[in-house]
């Protein structure tokens, strides 16, 4: 049932929503992902958004691989044809949601950092970050304990940009 002011009235046009995000997203995306994306209107709820979300992987508008979501030919047709049916307010905010979402996804891609572990026990830390055209820079560090490479993962992806300028600015202040 729709809470009020919504313009989101029932399942169908929640499957609508789905499939009109899902054919703006330039990935696959976790459930999660869609639900955030999918509550820009008042009339989603959590149960009916999954409820849908089962239903059209179910009729093959959506693949669902190792946990992430995309929309199909048959569901990008079908939100083609569709996507004028839903109101122009939710549709508006949609996009703007879905914008900031990409441009997420994309600094994502570009940023990478990885652990593996060497045979001695220690591990290795390979931090890159690439623009559109190619690799910027590679980076491979040496640390002893699983919780230090995760902890550097986890603070190179969260400001990769400033870590890379502070790694030059370094370098040239050599004399």
């Amino acid at each position: 049932m729709p809470q009020f002011g919504g313009f989101i009235s029932d399942k169908l046009e929640i499957k609508f929503l789905i499939l009109y995000i899902a054919a703006r997203l330039s990935d696959s995306v976790p459930f999660e992902a869609l639900q955030e994306l999918s509550m820009c209107d008042e009339g989603v709820d959590y149960f009916d958004f999954s409820q849908c979300m089962s239903d059209l992987v179910r009729t093959e508008h959506l693949r669902l691989t190792d946990g992430r979501y995309a929309i199909t030919d048959k569901g990008r047709s079908n939100s083609a044809a569709t996507e004028d049916s839903l109101p122009y307010s939710v549709r508006m905010q949609a996009e703007k949601n879905i914008a900031v979402y990409n441009q997420h996804l994309r600094r994502n891609a570009l940023i990478g950092a990885e652990i593996t572990q060497r045979p001695s026990g220690s591990y290795t830390v390979t931090l890159s970050l690439s623009d559109e055209q190619e690799s910027v820079m590679k980076l491979e560090l040496l640390v002893t304990k699983e919780a230090m490479a995760k902890e550097l993962q986890k603070r190179f992806r969260k400001d990769a940009e400033t870590l890379y300028s502070k790694i030059i600015s370094a370098l040239y202040e050599f004399d």
